[in-house]
């Protein structure tokens, strides 16, 4: 071989037209895994202040008082 049939046939090589869209799926795929990751951390935190209502309760009736009453409807 010869350094023109090699550079020929690289050159031949390098024209890919193959179909650009299957070549970045993956691209797609990763996005999506990390946009679920995020939507699960994110539905974690759904209704957090319901789970301490107890604690709530208490902190509203020890710090009645305190509450400044203005605004609306006060």
């Amino acid at each position: 071989m010869t350094l023109a049939t090699i550079i020929a046939i690289a050159a031949e090589e390098a024209e890919h037209t193959g179909n650009v869209a299957l070549e970045t799926v993956g691209y797609g795929i990763v996005a999506l895994v990390v946009f679920g990751a995020l939507a699960m951390v994110t539905l974690s935190y759904r209704n957090v202040a319901n789970r301490h209502s107890q604690k709530a309760e208490a902190y509203a009736k020890a710090h009645a008082n305190d509450v400044q009453r203005a605004g609306h409807g006060h």
